[in-house]
């Protein structure tokens, strides 16, 4: 089969389809012919040699795809040869074909195209995660997100929004990605470029307004969002791009508001975790997309020969949602 090879891993490396092994299906995987896969910044990371693929995973990049049943293993009978499906992957969504542990398969749902069930599985699934599972989420309580742009952001903004029942907070750098936040059913929105955005928060719903907070920038934000968490206030770190050490850290608050910092990854997960992850999600949230409630926001879509221009427009943090890769 054809894949997208990393050339020369670091500051330098590149992109370039070859030819490599088609993977085979353990008796409870399914072989997968990749129709859509979508962009992550793990993918940007794993390249420059930042972010290996677990052990045992697939070198390739690519971490959710959308496609065809193509072979199943001995003992799989939930699904068949030419069923559509959609899943998380550890690694391997930049290629022609991948296998996937027969439980972590979902259905298309009937009204989307492979383009945008590929652009649903490691944003949602991470929300979901971020949200239920780490931040313990409550209805009718109020969550700011960071990064509202991002595929997760735009993701957790409509989980919280028409699963979890909450008040929405967003920030984000630009004016068009805070219009979509809105859209999509942020309460509030606020340009971090622009002003004092945990001073905006106090001013318009007073001191402590977060319950919890879904937070992929770090040591940059930190002293933002102690200020802004209310009493048992749960902080979710989910990357570090503005920074990994803070200092000058101020512990008082942590202890008086009883607050919890909880860090959370899901690539390096167990499968039997993302299986359980799946289902829950599967469950509960796939009715939603069935109905139209809910959606993946798809950015832009390219032919997977244009990979690195693809590459290029997220490293410039130009997308707003989902970058989609098809052709394969």
């Amino acid at each position: 089969m054809k894949a997208i090879n990393v050339i020369n891993p670091g500051k330098k490396s590149s992109l370039e389809i070859r030819h490599v092994a088609t993977p085979e299906p353990d008796p409870h995987e399914i072989l997968v012919k990749i129709e859509a896969t979508a962009l992550n910044r793990a993918d940007l990371l794993q390249r420059q040699g930042k972010y290996p693929a677990p052990e045992g995973a697939s070198n390739i990049l690519g971490l959710e795809m959308a496609g065809i049943v193509e072979k199943i293993g001995s003992e799989v009978s939930e699904w068949h040869p030419d069923d559509f499906v959609f899943s998380l992957l550890p690694g391997g969504g930049y290629a022609e074909f991948c296998v996937i542990p027969a439980d972590m398969a979902m259905p298309v749902p009937g009204n989307l195209s492979f383009t945008e069930a590929a652009a649903i599985p490691e944003t949602f699934l991470t929300a979901y995660q971020a949200l239920k599972w780490v931040g313990e989420i409550r209805e009718n309580e109020t969550v700011l997100i960071h990064a509202a742009g991002s595929g997760v952001g735009t993701s957790a903004i409509q989980l919280c929004r028409h699963l979890f029942n909450t008040r929405v907070l967003a920030t984000a750098g630009k004016k068009r990605k805070l219009e979509t936040a809105r859209e999509l059913g942020a309460d509030f929105t606020y340009n971090y470029k622009r002003n004092d955005w945990a001073q905006q928060v106090e001013q318009e719903l007073g001191k402590h307004a977060a319950d919890l907070i879904l937070d992929f920038v770090g040591a940059s934000y930190w002293n933002q969002n102690i200020s802004v968490l209310a009493e048992d206030g749960r902080l979710v770190l989910l990357a570090m791009l503005g920074g990994t050490k803070v200092t000058r850290m101020n512990l008082i608050p942590i202890l008086s508001r009883r607050l919890s910092i909880r860090g959370s990854t899901l690539r390096a997960r167990s499968n039997a975790y993302k299986i359980e992850l799946t289902r829950e999600f599967s469950n509960r949230a796939l009715p939603l997309f069935e109905q139209g409630i809910i959606h993946p926001v798809i950015d832009s879509v390219y032919d997977w020969r244009e990979a690195e221009e693809a590459h290029q427009r997220m490293a410039e943090n130009k997308n707003t949602g989902k970058i989609v890769l098809t052709g394969m």
